[in-house]
């Protein structure tokens, strides 16, 4: 049975096959890095939560009233879950709405229809609690996507919300169904790593509107929180470049690093780092670890295939899709964009074998991620294996 170009697009956007970095693709970079008290102690400063009034997951009397009116079937989790589902985003009920640009508590996504993903995780985990349902938050890779916000890249990542109904089955809602989601890269978090991503968000939000003070104060809570968080080191260290406190961003790029060997976001500010202070030797040496990286990365071929494809510049087009492809096979993407450069290339034998190809990757995701209705999907457990972050993490220097 054929599948129309369309149908066969939509339903690479929902069923997935893939894996953003295998456990090689590290940057390998030898930073001499170990721990200094002294900026320890300047960063990681605090005995307690400075925001212990902040309670993102806090349901109010009017969020419990509104679901107490709709929510009258409690025969089973599921039911629940379905009717909750509807609530958040149905038209006829709160029809929450996609908001990247701030981080909202459970109560202020409820009043204002719209948030973020963690936004609305908090909302919905705090819901599904209520009823007893299990409900816990998930980071998930996603397929990298950079925004520019005045002078600062951003890279959003991604979190949803994972309960379990028995022992062999778990669902998942996710506000942003159609993202393309990156298989073995989903992680349980509890609620406290949880917290320290919101309060990284916070910040970041906070850097971006340049209250840098502010910002420093978000990120310091977050590390209290979870002091391996990555991505809210290399924040801080953009915070404190911008105070010009250059040593200590150093430090918390470095740190960055150290934590996660992935963080190309956290070496391409040290790029930019070290060039600024005149040492390019050591930053022509990061950027070349960086393009070592991004070589190794299937999607970076990707999205230069894609922009040039944009270009016409086909025959490019060409080379890295086929460099994508190689790097990784099960990805029905990839098939799909090298069929139709094929297409313009004027090759349609080639072009009609690898869009068959596609729809073999799309078949065998299915068995994998299985979508159910709407936002909740039921999900075979083992494509929760591997650690992911969640968050927004910044930048200061170019693509």
């Amino acid at each position: 049975m054929s599948i129309s170009a369309k149908k066969l697009t939509r339903l690479i956007s929902v069923c997935l096959l893939c894996a953003l970095f295998s456990a090689c693709n590290v940057i390998r970079l030898d930073l001499n890095f170990a721990d200094d008290r002294k900026f320890e102690s300047q960063i990681l400063d605090q005995r307690e939560d400075r925001y212990a009034d902040i309670e993102p997951m806090l349901l109010n009397d009017e969020i419990i009233a509104y679901m107490q009116e709709h929510v009258t079937d409690l025969s089973s989790d599921l039911t629940i879950v379905d009717k909750l589902q509807s609530l958040l985003f149905d038209p006829a009920y709160l029809n929450i709405e996609y908001d990247d640009k701030v981080t909202r508590t459970a109560v202020q996504t409820f009043n204002d229809r719209k948030g973020n993903c963690l936004s609305v995780v908090n909302l919905y985990i705090a819901m599904a609690r209520y009823y007893g349902v299990d409900a816990k938050f998930q980071t998930v890779k996603v397929r990298p996507s950079w925004d520019r916000r005045g002078e600062i890249l951003v890279l959003s990542q991604h979190i949803n919300a994972l309960g379990r109904f028995n022992s062999s089955t778990v669902y998942v809602v996710d506000f942003t169904p159609e993202i393309t989601l990156q298989q073995l890269t989903a992680n349980i978090v509890d609620d406290r790593e949880a917290r320290a991503l919101y309060f990284n968000n916070l910040g970041a939000e906070s850097l971006i509107a340049t209250n840098y003070e502010d910002s420093i104060a978000y990120f310091k809570n977050a590390l209290f929180l979870d002091s391996d968080l990555s991505i809210a080191w290399n924040n801080i260290g953009t915070a404190y470049s911008r105070l010009e406190e250059k040593a200590t961003a150093e430090y918390a790029y470095q740190k960055a690093y150290s934590l996660d060997r992935s963080n190309a976001t956290a070496i391409n500010n040290l790029v930019r780092f070290y060039r600024q202070k005149g040492d390019l030797e050591t930053s022509n040496r990061y950027a070349k670890a960086i393009e070592r990286f991004n070589n190794r990365n299937p999607y970076f071929h990707y999205n230069l295939g894609s922009i040039a494809y944009a270009d016409a510049d086909y025959e490019t087009a060409r080379d890295h899709f086929s460099e994508a492809v190689k790097r990784k096979e099960a990805e029905p993407d990839f098939y799909l964009a090298l069929s139709k450069t094929y297409e313009q290339l004027g090759q349609p034998v080639e072009a009609a074998r690898l869009y068959q190809q596609a729809i073999e990757s799309v078949r065998l995701a299915g068995q994998i991620y299985l979508p159910s209705n709407n936002k909740v999907r039921i999900v075979d457990e083992r494509t929760i294996l591997r650690p992911a972050s969640a968050g927004f993490s910044v930048r200061a220097s170019p693509l």
